[in-house]
């Protein structure tokens, strides 16, 4: 069957962030550092292309093919794609200056399934490709949040903004995180590629690369990665 893959799209790429220890631990012989040459800067593809790369990409991650009958069947069975394909699309459709016609159509589509999902993630949010929203339902994202590629967001999830304190601003979150259900990651706290988040934690610290945490505040309790939780990121 015919796929809907083509060449991908060159994205522009910031600065590298480096993931500081929360504590005095070191993960012995872990990268620390989430490489930006892996990530897209932002969700704002620029192109049709570019657009599509997205789309097939959180495809991917739920049924492991990008062929159109596979994107029409998810699309119309899956909520959680169902989501990621119109927050794409809103965001694509706001950036590209042709299709702004229709844009407050395709926003009015994204805003009813906001509240049928219970899902606030701003169009324009920075969301590399490989979305994975599994159970929808108290998903919020703040706007200036950024999320590197395949990722996993559960329900009950938080990325909230921290407005005083030594952590005032965003999450950011490396490739390949998962976050589990009820877990809330406020401030601006740097999540290191592959990492783990338990289910109802709260992360208010940095968390170094691979680490696993769990609890109120999050502790580290292994570096055993996200694997087994994140799942075909070969796109």
């Amino acid at each position: 069957m015919d796929e809907i893959r083509g060449n991908q799209p060159t994205y522009s790429y910031p600065k590298r962030v480096v993931v500081r220890y929360p504590d005095t631990r070191q993960a012995p012989a872990l990268p620390t550092i989430i490489e930006s040459s892996e990530r897209p800067e932002v969700a704002l593809p620029a192109t049709f292309q570019a657009y599509l790369h997205l789309v097939r990409a959180d495809l991917y991650r739920k049924k492991e093919r990008t062929d159109w009958v596979t994107l029409a069947k998810t699309l119309y069975s899956d909520m959680g794609f169902k989501h990621c394909f119109w927050l794409r699309t809103c965001t694509f459709t706001k950036k590209k200056r042709s299709l702004r016609t229709v844009y407050p159509l395709v926003r009015a589509i994204y805003l009813h399934y906001q509240h049928k999902h219970g899902i606030w993630i701003a169009p324009g949010t920075q969301i590399g490709p490989g979305l994975y929203i599994n159970h929808v339902g108290g998903i919020v994202v703040n706007s200036r949040a950024k999320i590197g590629r395949n990722c996993n967001l559960s329900h009950g999830v938080t990325l909230g903004q921290a407005n005083r304190g030594n952590s005032v601003g965003s999450p950011i979150l490396g490739d390949n995180v998962f976050v589990g259900p009820g877990a809330k990651v406020i401030g601006a706290v740097e999540v290191g590629d592959n990492a783990a988040i338990g289910a109802n934690s709260v992360v208010t610290k940095d968390v170094p690369a691979r680490a696993v945490v769990v609890g109120a505040p999050a502790k580290i309790i292994s570096y055993k990665s996200s694997s087994g939780y994140i799942n075909a990121t070969d796109y």
